[in-house]
Order: C-alpha cells, then structure tokens, then sequence
C-alpha cells in the first residue's frame, strides 16, 4: 500500500481544478485495500474513491481518505458461440479497452468509444452513447466493502442500473438498504459482447454519417471511427480544455408534457422512449437560454456543444458550480425543466 499526503489533484480531475488531496493511497489490489482497513486511522477516517476523475467537481481539497484507483489487467474469459466475456481493472482507461477489444475481433462497445474516465467508472454511471447504454454489455463486477474488506460480485440487476444511474450513485437511507455510494470500492469489471454483432445506428449523427459516405452496413471498425470522429467534433479533449463531458443528464418527460412544449417551441429536439416517455435534449434547452460560449468567472459554455461545461484557464469549482446553477435556474423558468448534473461535486 502506497500512502501520499498533500497530494495535487490538478491533472487528476478532467477539469483541471487545482486542489489537493490531504491523504492518498494508492489502489493497485485488493491487498491495499486489506492494508488500508487495517490502519486504525485510515480505517476510520471517510473515504472517497477515484478513478479518472472525468465526471467530479471538486470545490476545495478533499478532506477523506482518497483511494486512487490503479488496478489493471485485460484478459478474455470466455469466447463461445454467443458472447465473448472479458474482463478488465478498475483502472484501465476506458477507451483504450474499447480500442483493444475491437483489435482483439471482439466488437460491441464501439458505439461508447472516446468516453473519458476508468474501466471501474463505468457501471457507477451507467455510462451510454449512441444508442448503447453500459447495462447493455454488463455481465457482472467485483467490488469490495470498504466497511469489511469482504469482496462481493454483482449481476446487472444487483448494481439498479438507471439512466446514467446505478446502486453506486445511492447512500443507504436505512440498516438493510442497499445503496453503496461511499461504501465499497470497484475492482473489476466484466462485459459480455454478444454474437453474432449488430452494429446500433439509430442515432441521427450515425445516420448522417452513413449518407455522407454510403456506407449502409458498416463494420464496427467504421462505426468506432465514426463515433470518435462525431466526439471530437462536438466535445473538447480534456487535455486540452478541462471539462466533464455532458455536464447534466437529458430529462425525461411524459408526452403530454412533451407536446407542450412542443406547442411553445416547435424547434425542441426530443427522442421518444419505448415507455411512452420522451427524453429531450439537455444542450438544446441550454443553447435555447442564450448559454452557449458564455462564462462565469473563469467556467464557461463550451461554443460548440452547450451541454458542456469547461475551465477556460484557473477556474475553480465554485464558478462551475455557480454557471451551472444559473443555467439549471434558466432552464426551469423558461422550460419548467430541471437539469439534473451529471458530475459528482466534491
């Protein structure tokens, strides 16, 4: 176990906030997390887990116990007629799995490529894109209790998940419940690619890029690059820009909601749901606000894609919390909507 103090965070958090972490261990096992739990202060002291720290906010140095997640590995578990099972570290980049399984011959996970952040990430969030959804490919994880030390494996159903949403994002309200936010820490990650492979290309961009190149049945290659190549357009490399990604969830409202709206926005970009319920574009609403390219203090609206949010130079994470609320207060009386974040704020 590898214990740091006062440790920067700056390249640590895809926004690029400057703040530090007063103690930080490092994750590569779980004989780190055994060793942890048997310091009698570590032991004790609150815990926060983090990954690639693509989809966190953070607001001053972190007072608990960072666990830095660092286990990796990559391996085939199995490769039958219908599936092919892999499994990967919490800490493996979760693009460059992606890229891997597809040099591998094992499509599936195309359609999430380019997403920043952790392997471990990635069933907390229920991270989706372009018509697939994490709990899509899910087959089931290992994680372990931070409270116990005890390792334990969930199934799809087990981690609840929901629209960026799973049991990993709840704390327990009550002895018995099952929320785990704060309670355990994600050490593998198992996905089952089934065969035979369909590419998913119902999305209006994949469309698009199917006109453009007549190309009718890609290969899941192509589709790989063209979701890389519809991302880097619309969404700024944290390298370059600090940002989270979608900065809130698209909501979701009945139809009759829908239709008026509809009645007072004609223009509004909405996607029926299979339940009835129709989900409406989060960057629309905020682009129809008048929100696009501006900024608070040094946190701006990304000029290209309103539903980001990025750190023009020193911002802190008060002033992206700050323009998020002015847009989430301008969504709501224009719209009646409220945006709900995406990103955790520390």
């Amino acid at each position: 176990m590898i214990v740091e103090q006062n440790v920067p965070l700056q390249a640590h958090n895809s926004f690029g906030i400057v703040a530090k972490a007063r103690t930080l261990v490092r994750v590569a096992g779980e004989a780190d997390v055994q060793q942890l739990l048997a310091d009698p202060q570590l032991a004790a002291s609150p815990k926060f887990v983090l990954g690639g720290g693509s989809n966190i906010v953070l607001t001053g140095d972190v007072k608990p116990v960072v666990l830095k997640v660092e286990v990796m590995g990559r391996r085939v578990l199995e490769d039958g007629p219908r599936a092919t099972v892999i499994e990967a570290g919490a800490g493996e980049n979760w693009h460059e799995l992606v890229t891997w399984t597809l040099a591998q011959g094992f499509p599936g996970l195309e359609n999430l490529a380019l997403i920043p952040g952790c392997v471990g990430a990635s069933p907390v969030q229920n991270i989706g894109a372009y018509g697939v959804e994490l709990q899509d490919r899910f087959e089931s994880l290992d994680a372990m209790d931070l409270a116990t030390g005890r390792v334990f494996t969930l199934d799809a159903a087990q981690c609840a998940f929901g629209y960026r949403d799973s049991v990993f994002k709840h704390e327990a309200a009550q002895e018995g419940d099952f929320g785990l936010s704060g309670r355990a820490i994600i050490l593998r990650v198992r996905l089952r690619l089934p065969k035979p492979w369909k590419p998913v290309l119902g999305y209006a961009d994949l469309e698009r890029k199917m006109n453009e190149t007549g190309v009718r049945q890609p290969a899941a290659q192509q589709v790989y690059d063209w979701v890389c190549a519809i991302r880097s357009n619309k969404l700024p490399d944290p390298r370059v820009i600090g940002n989270a990604g979608s900065f809130f969830k698209n909501p979701t409202v009945s139809q009759d909601q829908c239709t008026d709206i509809i009645a007072r926005e004609p223009g509004i970009v909405h996607y029926r749901m299979a339940d009835g319920s129709v989900k409406l574009a989060a960057g629309w609403l905020i682009d129809a606000c008048g929100w696009k390219g501006k900024s608070v203090g040094n946190a701006g609206v990304y000029d290209k894609q309103a539903l980001v949010l990025v750190n023009r130079g020193g911002a802190t994470g008060g002033e992206v919390v700050t323009l998020a609320r002015a847009i989430q207060t301008s969504v709501y009386e224009r719209f009646g909507i409220r945006l709900e974040p995406e990103p955790v704020v520390v």
